[in-house]
């Protein structure tokens, strides 16, 4: 005899979550300055009490899409990959074992990502690389050349559709940030802008395979020059 386990029927939080969060992502997705209703506003619209939205709302801050502000409202903000982000330091508290992880989960992703965008990317995304690229390569220092080193990973991400790659590279942006000051910071935007050009040439010919062995390069690379020799052991094998 086979038995099927019932499904549980949501908890009325659990509803609210999933009504904010669709709300939330809804046709003002990319205005700034959001605000949702106030407690008493949303539990009257969704028919529930107060302390079931504010239940909802504690989850929903939690998860990085609403921020509670006392006094002034709930606002809604975009901070999806803080709960992993804050995690990292405390999981691995070595900061070069932190750096030789993010290199190794970047070689899992990034290629990938490369490889869909060279196959997905439309034409504003492809502009957007490329402007991205350019600010990269007349970044006046090394502080504008991160951010824009950054921001071109990120777009890669983006225009490869799977938005789980940017939630991730999200999630590791404050260490993506640490790497770069020890990449860039110390041997200068040259290096990591020929690499981007490399990959955004074989992304904007539709090129996957390519894309995806010249992202492999780039982190390789940046492996090396992090001197992270348990990166270089693993690969040469």
């Amino acid at each position: 005899m086979n038995i099927t386990a019932l499904e549980r029927p949501a908890s009325l939080v659990d509803s609210v979550c999933q009504q904010l969060a669709k709300l939330i992502r809804g046709a003002d997705a990319e205005k700034k300055d959001r605000w949702l209703p106030g407690e008493r506003s949303l539990a009257e619209q969704l028919g529930v009490s107060r302390s079931v939205v504010r239940e909802a709302t504690k989850r929903l801050e939690q998860q990085g899409m609403l921020e509670v502000q006392h006094g002034n409202g709930i606002k809604v903000v975009d901070r999806l990959h803080r709960p992993l982000s804050d995690s990292l330091s405390l999981l691995i508290p070595d900061v070069a074992g932190r750096l030789r992880q993010l290199n190794e989960t970047r070689l899992s992703i990034e290629p990938d990502a490369a490889a869909r965008a060279a196959e997905r990317a439309t034409k504003a995304q492809l502009l957007e690389l490329r402007r991205i690229h350019s600010s990269l390569e007349e970044a006046p220092d090394n502080d504008n050349a991160i951010l824009c080193d950054l921001a071109f990973h990120h777009a890669i991400a983006d225009a490869s559709g799977n938005l789980i790659y940017r939630l991730v590279l999200d999630s590791l942006g404050e260490l993506g940030l640490a790497s770069r000051l020890r990449t860039i910071g110390r041997i200068g935007k040259a290096p990591a802008a020929a690499h981007h050009e490399a990959i955004l040439f074989a992304i904007e010919n539709r090129d996957p395979e390519t894309a995806r062995q010249a992202m492999r390069i780039h982190i390789l690379a940046a492996g090396e020059d992090m001197d992270l020799p348990a990166l270089r052991t693993r690969e040469a094998k």
